[in-house]
Protein backbone atom coordinates (compact mmCIF):
# COMPACT_ATOMS: atom_id res chain seq x y z
CA UNK A 1 0.00 0.00 0.00
CA UNK A 2 1.00 3.68 0.41
CA UNK A 3 1.38 3.50 3.89
CA UNK A 4 -2.88 4.15 5.17
CA UNK A 5 -2.15 1.80 8.71
CA UNK A 6 1.78 3.22 9.49
CA UNK A 7 0.12 6.62 9.16
CA UNK A 8 -2.69 6.39 11.18
CA UNK A 9 -0.63 4.39 13.67
CA UNK A 10 1.92 7.04 13.84
CA UNK A 11 -0.51 9.70 14.20
CA UNK A 12 -2.32 8.02 17.16
CA UNK A 13 0.75 7.15 18.88
CA UNK A 14 1.71 11.17 18.47
CA UNK A 15 -1.21 12.50 19.81
CA UNK A 16 -0.99 9.82 22.61
CA UNK A 17 2.35 11.22 23.61
CA UNK A 18 0.78 14.45 24.12
CA UNK A 19 -1.56 13.22 26.39
CA UNK A 20 -4.58 13.15 24.33
CA UNK A 21 -6.94 9.80 24.23
CA UNK A 22 -6.95 7.79 21.06
CA UNK A 23 -8.12 4.92 19.93
CA UNK A 24 -7.60 3.58 16.99
CA UNK A 25 -10.42 1.62 14.37
CA UNK A 26 -9.26 -0.60 11.84
CA UNK A 27 -11.79 -1.33 9.74
CA UNK A 28 -9.65 -2.87 6.80
CA UNK A 29 -11.52 -5.84 6.86
CA UNK A 30 -9.60 -7.86 4.44
CA UNK A 31 -6.10 -6.61 5.39
CA UNK A 32 -6.54 -5.42 9.05
CA UNK A 33 -2.82 -4.50 10.36
CA UNK A 34 -3.25 -2.23 13.23
CA UNK A 35 -2.67 -4.01 16.05
CA UNK A 36 0.61 -5.46 14.44
CA UNK A 37 1.70 -2.37 13.39
CA UNK A 38 1.25 -1.21 17.65
CA UNK A 39 3.54 -3.64 18.29
CA UNK A 40 1.09 -7.05 19.33
CA UNK A 41 -0.16 -9.89 17.37
CA UNK A 42 -3.75 -11.12 17.81
CA UNK A 43 -2.58 -13.99 20.04
CA UNK A 44 -0.71 -11.69 22.41
CA UNK A 45 -2.53 -11.56 25.80
CA UNK A 46 -2.07 -8.18 25.87
CA UNK A 47 -3.90 -7.97 22.58
CA UNK A 48 -6.85 -9.78 23.48
CA UNK A 49 -10.32 -7.86 23.39
CA UNK A 50 -12.35 -7.81 26.37
CA UNK A 51 -15.99 -8.94 26.46
CA UNK A 52 -17.77 -7.00 29.27
CA UNK A 53 -21.01 -6.10 30.60
CA UNK A 54 -19.84 -2.41 29.24
CA UNK A 55 -19.11 -3.82 25.27
CA UNK A 56 -16.02 -5.24 24.20
CA UNK A 57 -12.81 -3.79 25.51
CA UNK A 58 -9.97 -2.85 22.87
CA UNK A 59 -6.58 -3.43 24.46
CA UNK A 60 -3.90 -0.85 24.63
CA UNK A 61 -0.59 -0.84 22.82
CA UNK A 62 1.74 -0.99 26.10
CA UNK A 63 3.73 2.28 24.90
CA UNK A 64 1.35 4.90 24.50
CA UNK A 65 -2.05 3.88 25.05
CA UNK A 66 -3.42 3.96 22.03
CA UNK A 67 -6.43 1.65 21.99
CA UNK A 68 -7.29 -0.30 18.87
CA UNK A 69 -10.22 -2.44 17.46
CA UNK A 70 -9.87 -4.94 14.61
CA UNK A 71 -11.28 -8.28 12.74
CA UNK A 72 -7.95 -9.36 13.57
CA UNK A 73 -8.04 -9.11 17.59
CA UNK A 74 -11.21 -10.97 16.94
CA UNK A 75 -9.68 -14.04 14.33
CA UNK A 76 -7.53 -15.26 17.18
CA UNK A 77 -5.69 -18.21 16.17
CA UNK A 78 -7.19 -18.32 12.43
CA UNK A 79 -5.41 -14.63 11.91
CA UNK A 80 -3.95 -16.33 9.01
CA UNK A 81 -7.49 -16.65 7.64
CA UNK A 82 -9.05 -14.51 4.66
CA UNK A 83 -12.03 -12.83 5.59
CA UNK A 84 -14.08 -12.78 2.18
CA UNK A 85 -16.98 -11.05 3.54
CA UNK A 86 -19.82 -9.62 1.58
CA UNK A 87 -20.91 -5.76 1.99
CA UNK A 88 -24.26 -6.62 4.61
CA UNK A 89 -21.39 -8.63 6.82
CA UNK A 90 -18.81 -6.14 6.79
CA UNK A 91 -21.14 -3.19 7.53
CA UNK A 92 -22.60 -5.11 10.21
CA UNK A 93 -19.34 -5.64 12.16
CA UNK A 94 -18.31 -1.90 11.41
CA UNK A 95 -21.76 -0.82 13.27
CA UNK A 96 -20.35 -3.10 15.87
CA UNK A 97 -17.70 -1.79 16.10
CA UNK A 98 -18.82 1.23 16.85
CA UNK A 99 -21.77 0.67 18.77
CA UNK A 100 -20.56 -1.77 21.10
CA UNK A 101 -16.85 -1.10 21.96
CA UNK A 102 -16.03 0.53 25.05
CA UNK A 103 -13.93 3.14 24.21
CA UNK A 104 -14.03 5.23 26.96
CA UNK A 105 -13.60 8.89 27.09
CA UNK A 106 -11.75 9.54 23.86
CA UNK A 107 -10.17 13.31 22.30
CA UNK A 108 -9.52 10.90 18.74
CA UNK A 109 -11.10 8.35 17.21
CA UNK A 110 -9.05 7.03 14.05
CA UNK A 111 -10.27 5.19 11.35
CA UNK A 112 -8.00 3.30 9.29
CA UNK A 113 -9.71 2.12 5.84
CA UNK A 114 -8.66 -0.01 3.20
CA UNK A 115 -8.18 1.99 -0.18
CA UNK A 116 -10.79 2.86 -2.15
CA UNK A 117 -15.01 3.99 -1.62
CA UNK A 118 -16.20 0.76 -0.47
CA UNK A 119 -18.93 -0.64 1.77
CA UNK A 120 -16.18 0.13 5.12
CA UNK A 121 -15.95 3.68 3.96
CA UNK A 122 -19.89 4.54 3.65
CA UNK A 123 -20.58 2.01 6.83
CA UNK A 124 -17.88 4.34 9.02
CA UNK A 125 -18.94 7.41 7.93
CA UNK A 126 -22.51 7.25 8.00
CA UNK A 127 -22.69 5.30 11.42
CA UNK A 128 -20.26 7.94 12.30
CA UNK A 129 -22.25 11.60 10.92
CA UNK A 130 -25.28 9.80 12.45
CA UNK A 131 -23.72 9.63 15.47
CA UNK A 132 -21.03 12.26 16.28
CA UNK A 133 -19.48 15.17 14.83
CA UNK A 134 -16.99 13.97 12.51
CA UNK A 135 -14.40 16.59 12.20
CA UNK A 136 -12.64 15.09 8.67
CA UNK A 137 -10.41 12.95 7.10
CA UNK A 138 -6.66 12.46 6.22
CA UNK A 139 -6.12 10.84 2.84
CA UNK A 140 -2.76 8.75 2.65
CA UNK A 141 -1.58 8.54 -1.12
CA UNK A 142 1.71 8.30 -3.37
CA UNK A 143 2.65 10.49 -5.78
CA UNK A 144 1.97 7.25 -8.56
CA UNK A 145 -0.64 8.04 -10.64
CA UNK A 146 -2.92 4.84 -9.69
CA UNK A 147 -2.54 5.98 -5.90
CA UNK A 148 -3.41 9.68 -6.75
CA UNK A 149 -6.22 8.72 -9.15
CA UNK A 150 -7.69 6.59 -6.52
CA UNK A 151 -7.21 9.54 -3.82
CA UNK A 152 -9.22 11.77 -6.37
CA UNK A 153 -12.16 9.73 -5.75
CA UNK A 154 -11.29 9.69 -2.44
CA UNK A 155 -11.82 13.09 -1.97
CA UNK A 156 -14.99 13.24 -4.38
CA UNK A 157 -16.44 10.67 -1.87
CA UNK A 158 -15.75 12.78 0.89
CA UNK A 159 -17.64 16.01 -0.47
CA UNK A 160 -20.18 14.02 -1.52
CA UNK A 161 -20.55 12.76 2.40
CA UNK A 162 -19.97 16.20 3.15
CA UNK A 163 -17.12 15.09 5.80
CA UNK A 164 -14.40 17.60 5.35
CA UNK A 165 -10.79 16.92 4.18
CA UNK A 166 -7.99 17.85 6.63
CA UNK A 167 -4.94 17.09 4.47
Amino acid sequence: GVGKSTTAVALARHLAARGKRVALLDVDLCGPSAPLLLGGGANDAHTAVVNTSYGWLPPKDSVHGVAVMSVQLLLGAARDTAVAWRGPRKAHLIRRFLRDTYWGRLDYLLVDTPPGTSDEHLTTIGALVDATHVDGVVLVTTPHALSLATVRREFTFCAKMRVPVLG
